[in-house]
């Protein structure tokens, strides 16, 4: 009741503003958690990149962009949360209005263009409150630096000791220039870059890139040859999109910025599978776009994702979409006649 309350307060309100409540709100101790519990299930159970997960669901970056509630996120049945994106001086974004709710469409538009605390306050935030379960940062570069290799190092330098994986941000739509780090010279000279200070730890952690949903089948090819050459930890599939949006309903659908949500699912689906029959299972997926309950999980981990994420999924239907994802997924593997989410990946590629 209290939740139902709040919710429909949270939806006549503006969607930059709903959010900061809901940041204050899991900020409490006052949360039922209980109630959105998940009690770990042995099929949903996954080991990717060297790291073993009670779940597949995730907390995809852009909620909890500054480090302020990933415990509270894990006690809501995710099985691990991403936080960012953070950059290494702090930034306040692009000028508001920057959120859109596309309720026609179950969707958002964002053009926020990474505001957040920056990366030493964050960094102090998580040094003091220790994670509780897996935590990926999400790192970014500033908007006004002209060589973003550098602000991924800095960050990366200063995240490394704390995270269970680090996600590098390549692909928002809403930073300028950010995308052409697709670009297969720019790609190779990042990625070198990132492995020479992985080598200097004893203890390896994840280090994953985040790709745009916008790519052609030439430039998922380039990729693909690069990311195995180079034997990569991971990839994240997709960012938002800023394509289709005149296939909307709702009068929103023209606002500037990426779309995320339902009208992304098939797009990242689409996306998921190339990457996945070139990969041939040598480097893991983490699958975001349009995931929104249990059949939407199933559908993207047969397209090839090993793990999961959603965020605009909470927006509209709650806090208690987590856990009522991974129920369902336990059923489907079930009448599957499956052990184990893991037999799933992929089997829906050809």
């Amino acid at each position: 009741m209290l939740y139902q309350i709040l919710n429909s307060f949270l939806k006549q309100t503006d969607p930059e503003t709903a959010h900061e409540y809901a940041i204050k709100f899991l900020k409490q101790d006052i949360i039922p958690f209980d109630f959105f519990k998940f009690t770990a299930n042995q099929s949903l159970k996954i080991k990717v990149l060297g790291i073993d997960f009670d779940n597949p669901i995730g907390l995809a970056a852009g909620f909890d962009k500054n480090a302020e509630v990933y415990n509270s996120i894990f006690k809501l049945g995710f099985g691990f949360s991403e936080v960012g994106t953070i950059t290494p001086e702090p930034q306040n974004g692009n000028p508001k209005p920057r959120v859109f709710r596309l309720n026609a469409d179950q969707a958002i538009i964002n053009s926020l263009g990474f505001p957040n605390d920056g990366m030493n306050k964050v960094h102090e935030r998580i040094k003091n409150n220790p994670k509780k379960s897996i935590l990926g940062i999400n790192i970014g570069p500033n908007k006004e630096n002209a060589t973003k290799e550098d602000d991924y190092l800095r960050c990366i330098e200063k995240f490394y000791p704390l995270a269970n994986y680090i996600t590098i941000n390549i692909s928002s739509p809403n930073t300028p220039n950010l995308r052409n780090l697709h670009d297969k010279k720019k790609m190779i000279d990042l990625i070198n870059i990132l492995q020479k200070f992985k080598n200097n730890f004893k203890e390896k952690k994840a280090i994953i890139f985040k790709l745009s949903p916008n790519l052609n089948i030439s430039e998922i090819n380039d990729l693909s040859e690069i990311f195995l050459e180079k034997k990569i930890d991971g990839i994240v599939l997709t960012n938002t999109t800023i394509e289709g949006k005149e296939l909307l309903k709702d009068e929103n659908k023209n606002k500037e910025g990426g779309l995320s949500g339902s009208p992304l699912n098939q797009v990242s689906n689409q996306i998921i599978k190339k990457f996945y029959n070139n990969f041939k299972g040598a480097i893991p997926i983490i699958g975001v776009g349009g995931v929104s309950n249990g059949i939407t999980a199933y559908e993207k981990i047969k397209c090839g994702a090993s793990l999961l994420q959603l965020y605009t999924a909470m927006v509209f239907k709650g806090p208690y979409v987590a856990s009522k994802i991974n129920k369902e997924l336990s059923n489907l593997v079930k009448k599957d006649g499956l052990k184990n989410i893991s037999e799933a990946i992929g089997v829906n590629t050809n």
